[in-house]
């Protein structure tokens, strides 16, 4: 999106930078702060909220601001915003409750903490950037419907693997080519890694052990590509996806799937283990124009029919803001689900679970998540794994076997469990939105 830079120095340049709040300090909310105090011109994150103001304001000196506030009303945020003050809280309802903050990044990777953050922004008309694939693909239809109707943005993010995938996903289309595979590049996929063995990679990058795990167990990788299958109308081509290991470059696999496949399921998200350039993401595309495919020859593409094109990284956090001016200043959405639910995470177990025990959350000890197509999770009545931490087990479950809301108690009065009941219904009658209180 080449045409953001100018539009932000123009609102630099005119004195009236887009004022962001964010939701989570932790090592990418960090990142982001950094980014936009110090690289991006015509933001301003004013706001950061955090569980721990020390965290929130963390978040801001190792940017370089040593002026902070903290506040406990939203009257003294609105005092501190028009003052140039950077304040930080403790309560995120006050950040989504501004009416001097136009989006909100939610960074918390939490889904019932998530999903009140952003209903609360929705109900106060901001723009929500999400970096929160586990809530987007929960619940991120019914959230796009409640977003859809205040007239804002709900909107992933740049930078991150799957808004990478969608921009090359739309810059494919926009040169005529169909795309029929969005594919997810990694180094490595084992269902079984929890916090203990992931334990020394986490403190050599300064991360926690938990979401390190969610990489390496498949958890988070099914949760990014769910939300790309939602946003493109794209199915998985079995439980689990293909998920093939292969040590060549991506161009090289375009063999390696059965086109007539692909168009029938109206194409497939997939992810590869090893394969060059990683940690990128490609895109597999097919041209019905012969002289089209001549020309694509010619450019070194190859004969077809399965045409690639791959990025060759993701840079996380350094995108975030660009996903930011694209929602405040063209109200265009980075990636967002098209309609109801194509493809969902669910809960799988990790080890032999005993009845009456409590499952903890996404990347501990206990389950992982694996992609299925909704049509399939509706009809087996599959736990989606957003929902599994705090539900009671009924039976025991043996390692590996998929979990049910038959086999489970489901905490009390969540309101991630109302979005999904509702998101469900939504979707199978149209009727119109209950409200959510």
């Amino acid at each position: 999106m080449i045409i953001i830079d100018n539009a932000l120095k123009a609102r630099a340049a005119a004195g009236n930078p887009i004022k962001v709040g964010m939701i989570g300090a932790g090592f990418m909310g960090r990142g982001i702060a950094n980014q936009i105090i110090n690289s991006v011109p015509g933001m301003e994150l004013v706001a950061i909220f955090n569980r721990s103001i020390d965290g929130a304001k963390r978040a801001y000196t190792e940017a370089g601001i040593e002026d902070i506030q903290v506040i406990n009303t939203v009257s003294d945020l609105e005092d501190a915003i028009a003052s140039g003050k950077y304040v930080v809280t403790d309560e995120a309802k006050l950040i989504c409750q501004s009416e001097s903050i136009e989006a909100i990044i939610e960074v918390t990777g939490a889904v019932e903490f998530g999903a009140h953050v952003v209903m609360e922004a929705i109900a106060h008309r901001k723009h929500v950037i999400m970096m929160n694939a586990e809530l987007d693909g929960t619940v991120g239809s019914i959230l796009k419907v409640y977003a859809d109707k205040a007239g804002v943005i709900l909107s992933a993010c740049d930078g991150d693997q799957p808004g990478v995938e969608m921009n090359l996903y739309r810059f494919v289309q926009s040169i005529g080519l169909t795309p029929l595979l969005c594919g997810n590049i990694k180094g490595l996929q084992d269902p079984y890694r929890n916090p203990t063995t992931q334990e020394g990679f986490a403190k050599r990058w300064g991360q926690k052990a938990h979401m390190v795990t969610s990489f390496a167990d498949g958890s988070k990788i099914s949760f990014e590509q769910a939300i790309v299958a939602n946003a493109t109308g794209m199915q998985v081509a079995k439980r689990g996806m293909l998920g093939y290991d292969f040590a060549g470059h991506v161009d090289e696999m375009t063999n390696m799937y059965d086109i007539d496949q692909l168009k029938e399921l109206g194409g497939i998200v997939d992810y590869v283990v090893g394969a060059k350039p990683g940690p990128g993401v490609f895109v597999f595309a097919t041209h019905d124009d012969p002289k089209q495919r001549h020309y694509l020859n010619l450019y070194k593409l190859g004969e077809g029919p399965l045409y690639s094109f791959y990025t060759p990284y993701h840079l996380c956090h350094f995108e975030v803001p660009l996903s930011v001016a694209r929602a405040v200043l063209f109200h265009d959405a980075v990636m967002a689900p098209i309609g109801k639910p194509l493809v969902d995470v669910v809960t799988t177990a990790k080890i032999d679970l005993p009845a009456g025990e409590t499952l903890d959350g996404i990347g501990y000890y206990m389950t992982y998540g694996q992609c299925e197509n909704s049509s399939v999770v509706q009809a087996q009545k599959l736990l989606p794994m957003g929902l599994a931490e705090g539900c009671r087990l009924k039976r025991d479950i043996p390692r590996d076997q998929v979990l049910t809301y038959d086999d489970v108690e489901l905490p009390k009065g969540r309101l991630c469990d109302q979005l999904r009941a509702e998101q469900n219904a939504y979707f199978a009658s149209e009727k119109v939105l209950a409200s959510v209180g």
